[in-house]
């Protein structure tokens, strides 16, 4: 049997160019450097290098299992030594997602965003990554509801028999910390229950009914890490797909619905997520829209065949003008509710050191 390949994913924010809304080409190229000479000796299969807005991407291949020490202690030392460039080029927020002093063992918990999985390789294995900025880690469960339960986006759960049966997905509470299991189509009104509320409850995974690994999201919540506001989660997620899985074209269908998500200036507001091509992943409006980026690639023998950039395509285009005229509509609120998130959301952010100056100024209401 062919050994399984480890498809690995792991971001952080390690320096902006310029504020928060690009990578330096420098950082790129010392991630590049750093995994080819690792490549050369054999601990990683392959790997591609990119960025979405201030986030540095790693995508990996490797035959080490999820959650494996070397690699991800690898994943570190790269952030760090971007961070000591990004620190020498005096980028803003360097080193920003690293909360802690040094490597202990695996960076989730750490800091950086991960998805990984772990699968046979499939006689043609098409994936996608998906990668966003200035949002948070809840960003993927609208669009991953509708690839894998929604008949009115993906086609094949009604008409191709490898996908009839459906989809159990995997359900994170950040929270709590506690996880369960929906299937569907059986239990779509039970999953929809918690999925909607997505600061808490976030789709870690999703598996054929079979066992089988269909698609990945990074949910590390940096304010839940660090207690505070550090930054906005800018979530990664992969995709397999065509055969016993949606077509490409099904796991692209929901970004042409611009979705409102958490994030965008100060990690404080709410805002559509917009697909773009990577060369256009450099939110600057208000810090943003929310980006998403997709990255095609074909795993053959681990070796990453690609990219494509699937959101560099006018069929988005409407998708594109549609978040600019949403943007427009909800900046119009400035400071007030809907734009700006919630209190109970706030709580992660600066805010609160603004209230505490204000504390002792409340007074009781008096007695009617």
């Amino acid at each position: 049997m062919e050994e399984k390949i480890t498809f690995s994913v792991i971001k952080a924010d390690v320096g902006g160019f310029v504020g928060h809304s690009a990578m330096h080409s420098d950082l790129i190229e010392e991630a590049k450097r750093r995994l080819g000479a690792v490549q050369e000796q054999g601990m990683i299969v392959d790997f591609h290098v990119t960025a979405c807005g201030d986030d540095l991407q790693l995508i990996m291949t490797h035959h080490k299992g999820i959650d494996n020490e070397e690699i991800h202690q690898l994943a570190w030392e790269v952030f760090e030594a971007c961070t000591e460039v990004a620190k020498g080029l005096k980028l803003y927020g360097a080193g920003q997602d690293l909360l802690a002093d040094a490597f202990s063992g695996n960076v989730k918990g750490m800091g950086p965003g991960v998805a990984e999985m772990e699968f046979a390789e499939r006689k043609s294995e098409p994936i996608i990554v998906y990668m966003a900025d200035k949002t948070s880690a809840g960003a993927w469960n609208l669009p991953l509801y509708k690839m894998f339960a929604d008949p009115f986006n993906t086609a094949g759960l009604i008409i191709a028999p490898s996908m009839h049966v459906g989809f159990r997905f995997e359900v994170h509470d950040v929270k709590a910390k506690k996880r369960i299991f929906f299937d569907t189509p059986e239990e779509i009104y039970d999953l929809l229950v918690f999925i909607g509320a997505t600061g808490r409850y976030l789709i870690k995974a999703v598996y054929t009914k079979d066992g089988e690994i269909a698609s990945v999201s990074s949910t590390q919540r940096l304010a839940l890490i660090a207690g505070k506001y550090v930054g906005k989660d800018d979530p990664v997620c992969v995709v397999r797909c065509q055969s016993k899985f949606p077509a490409v074209g099904e796991v692209l269908e929901p970004f042409t619905m611009p979705h409102i998500v958490q994030g965008w200036m100060r990690g404080s507001h709410y805002g559509p997520l917009m697909p773009v091509a990577v060369h256009q992943a450099t939110p600057s409006r208000f810090d943003g829209p929310p980006r998403v980026i997709a990255l095609g690639f074909q795993v053959a023998y681990g070796r990453l065949i690609g990219p494509r950039d699937m959101f560099d395509d006018p069929g988005f285009n409407e998708a594109r003008r549609l978040c600019n005229t949403l943007a427009d509509q909800l900046r119009c609120h400035g400071p007030f509710e809907p734009h700006r998130l919630p209190m109970e959301e706030m709580e992660y952010t600066t805010l609160p050191q603004v209230m505490e100056k204000l504390g002792d100024r409340w007074e009781d209401l008096p007695e009617e």
